[in-house]
């Protein structure tokens, strides 16, 4: 559907006011006639309808059905990114404030599980949001990560769920193990998903309820031991080669230093450090700083991408945007520091949106869904049998390092790993007398 803004028909009040709100939120208006045309398929499936009295189970019945088509990732988050400016801000409509829009973002994403079908309506009691609402506060308050935050949240929205019309304040054991049960029969979840619903219940049971969970005797489920993949040279340099050049440097980097995904994704200007060839990684798994060595090889592509990022933190602040997401404690103490360049993200994002926290309109890091689909476009182009995920990088860093004759102690310390145990893990593609064994066959 051809959208020209130019028309008499956009220059309506209400047109305006969303237009309008496209500009400030900084969203470029080459992708104006794309957001209205969102809207007006919305518009179009709710025919004389004021747009305040659609429910909110008609709007999210219509973002599921947006969700199961078809589309780029981007093309869904943009319909949903539409569809809540029109509806919260544009129109000020009151059911389309109890639609969870974080949690559609999440599922386009493929960060979270759709909702538990338990009843006819799929809605949590009401009972428990005061307790929800805590935990939300709680989280926040001892600095768990955001996405932990929405992970334990959206679990214990599916306790709520289960318990169907039970207060949190008089569950039982049995109600916490017949919903591990229904998880592990009904969902067939993962032990690992099984596990971390459970942190999830725990932490509601001991820091919300502040009730004892030892007196459950809860047990986590056992999981198996698992090997980690671990690709050769010769296939991480095939891998890489079948890449594009930015998604390529963020490869390369993971594989070079180390890194988990999310630790690349966050890397900031100033974590870069050019005259010690080192690279501060932020933050890590337990909130721990480690510093990891600045790949030579990557030294100029590095420097290029900085640039890139200069100049576009640049044009946002001549558009009267340029902040980035800071800690709340650092945000307070250097109110300004937000729109500095040296805190602006190494891998930025395409375009501006909505902090899902705060609300408001950043640029943030690149998505790290993007960059775990890229790998997998480059394990196919390359032709590497074997089950190919960003952290096989961080494996093959750690196994090749170990080859090169490094101390297992420093690869620990590049890793940042708490236990020794666990990177003990990495010996098992050694070939080294000792370790190595060979098939009868081969004496």
């Amino acid at each position: 559907m051809e959208i020209d803004l130019h028309s008499e028909k956009y220059k309506s009040s209400n047109w305006m006011v969303f237009i309008n709100l496209l500009n400030k939120k900084g969203i470029y208006q080459n992708r104006h006639a794309y957001y209205v045309r969102d809207v007006e398929y919305f518009i179009r499936a709710f025919p004389s309808r004021n747009l305040k009295t659609i429910e909110q189970s008609e709007i999210e019945d219509y973002i599921q059905k947006v969700v199961s088509k078809n589309l780029e990732n981007w093309q869904k988050l943009q319909v949903i990114e539409a569809l809540q400016l029109l509806l919260v801000e544009a129109v000020n409509s009151r059911p389309s404030r109890f639609v969870d829009w974080a949690f559609w973002r999440e599922k386009v994403l493929g960060g979270l599980d759709g909702p538990v079908k338990l009843t006819h309506k799929n809605k949590h009691s009401g009972l428990n949001n005061k307790w929800l609402h805590e935990m939300s506060r709680k989280l926040q308050a001892m600095n768990y990560a955001l996405r932990t935050q929405k992970t334990y949240l959206h679990w214990a929205g599916q306790f709520d769920a289960f318990l169907n019309d039970q207060v949190f304040d008089v569950v039982k054991p049995q109600d916490v193990e017949a919903f591990l049960s229904f998880l592990a029969v009904d969902r067939k979840v993962s032990k690992s998903t099984q596990n971390i619903a459970l942190n999830s219940v725990v932490f509601l049971m001991r820091e919300v309820l502040d009730r004892n969970p030892e007196e459950y005797k809860f047990r986590h489920a056992k999981r198996g031991k698992r090997l980690p993949t671990v690709l050769s040279k010769e296939e991480v340099k095939r891998l890489l080669s079948h890449s594009s050049m930015s998604y390529g440097l963020m490869m390369g980097l993971m594989y070079g230093t180390g890194m988990r995904l999310m630790e690349c994704v966050r890397l900031r200007v100033k974590d870069i450090d050019f005259d010690y060839s080192q690279i501060i990684v932020r933050e890590g798994k337990g909130e721990k700083d480690r510093v990891v060595p600045l790949p030579e090889k990557y030294r100029t592509e590095l420097s290029l991408q900085i640039e890139k990022a200069h100049e576009i933190h640049q044009q946002d602040l001549a558009k009267g945007a340029g902040s980035v997401y800071l800690p709340e404690a650092l945000a307070r103490k250097y109110p300004t520091a937000n729109k500095e360049f040296l805190w602006q993200f190494v891998f930025f994002a395409s375009r501006i949106s909505e902090d899902p926290l705060s609300g408001a309109y950043r640029r943030h890091h690149i998505h790290a869904t993007s960059l775990q689909k890229a790998v997998r476009s480059a394990a196919i182009a390359s032709k590497i049998h074997k089950k190919v995920s960003s952290h096989v990088l961080r494996h093959s860093f750690a196994t090749h390092m170990l080859e090169a004759g490094y101390d297992i102690r420093t690869v620990q310390e590049l890793l940042g790993h708490t236990d020794i145990e666990t990177t003990m893990i990495y010996t098992h593609v050694l070939n080294k007398p000792g370790l190595s064994v060979k098939s009868p066959v081969d004496f």
